[in-house]
């Protein structure tokens, strides 16, 4: 059997989900302090930093609430192939949000360059020194230490040509939820680690360009980030082909070793460390669908869904 199920979630699905809402707990704990700090001080400057850090919990939240659903509809029938890509809808959603939030802040940081404001260089030394403790935790918690590694690498003896996807494996398995949550939280770490090397040059040497001018730095770093993300979340949420250099050995396998056409091949990815193929081919031979699967299983063990049409046609090929 191919599959038992259509359950094409992550190998450390529920790992993620308690990282994510820890992370988002951990945000919103400082959020609240941040908050209650500036209304008893009357500090509209950590007033103004626990809003902004308001957004931070939501894109947190929106990773953890999209772990939560995937896992609550794993056994939804009405989910075709299974719900493995709302972590990718999460990342994209929380891309564009990223992306925004780097347009802003380039635009901000442009116009203090024209026009320079007047910057309380204590308060905000405070206020991005608490910045960058609260991401590093967060970092620190959302850290991926199993590299991306998902079932189904262990087959060293297989062909050169799964040998070779082995090395790519890391882009089927990679989960863009948990990549866009550390990225946001990282770009705020970024920023934060910038904000306070200009502020203290403003402070001690008077240097006041360099504070918007790490914020426009930051900006490109921070919309660099977010179109990667976007453009990666984009192809899985659109059934583009996951691995080109795989398809096309997957194809030159079939047509060498069965001597049968590939007419129609498609390759995308499901979920986290899944993949899912559609091939139909003409053959001149009997060839039955269960003898390509066979043939396929043996060279491409952790495909998670294979669909497999022959059409036994001898003046065809």
């Amino acid at each position: 059997m191919w599959t038992r199920d259509h359950v094409f979630l992550g190998a450390s699905h529920g790992r993620s989900e308690s990282k994510a809402k820890l992370a988002a707990l951990v945000t919103a704990v400082f959020m609240a302090v941040e908050i209650g700090s500036g209304l008893a001080y009357h500090s509209m400057a950590l007033l103004a930093d626990g809003v902004h850090m308001a957004t931070h919990v939501g894109a947190l939240g929106l990773a953890a609430g999209a772990y939560w659903l995937a896992r609550r509809h794993a056994g939804n029938a009405r989910f075709t192939f299974g719900s493995g890509k709302f972590g990718d809808l999460a990342a994209f959603s929380s891309a564009i949000v990223l992306g925004i939030t780097a347009l802003v802040v380039a635009v901000e940081s442009i116009e203090r360059l024209i026009n320079p404001a007047v910057v309380q260089y204590g308060d905000a030394l405070l206020i991005a020194c608490i910045g960058l403790c609260v991401n590093l935790v967060s970092a620190f918690i959302l850290k991926d230490d199993d590299h991306g590694h998902a079932h189904g690498h262990s087959h060293a003896a297989h062909s050169h040509d799964h040998a070779h996807d082995h090395e790519h494996g890391h882009d089927h398995a990679r989960d863009n939820n948990m990549r866009a949550a550390y990225v946001h939280v990282l770009a705020d770490a970024g920023t934060s680690l910038l904000a306070i090397i200009a502020l203290a040059c403003g402070y001690f040497f008077g240097l006041a360009f360099l504070d918007p001018l790490c914020g426009v730095v930051g900006a490109f770093v921070i919309a660099s980030w977010a179109y990667g993300l976007i453009r990666d979340s984009a192809m899985v949420l659109l059934d583009a082909n996951s691995n080109p250099k795989r398809s096309g050995a997957i194809k030159a396998m079939i047509e060498q070793e069965m001597g049968a056409r590939v007419a129609d091949l498609h390759l995308w990815r499901l979920g986290p460390g899944h993949e899912g193929l559609i091939v139909s081919l003409v053959s001149p031979d009997a060839t039955s669908a269960e003898q390509i699967k066979a043939a396929l299983r043996q060279h491409y063990p952790d495909l998670s869904h294979v669909t497999v049409e022959v059409a036994v046609c001898a003046d065809c090929t």
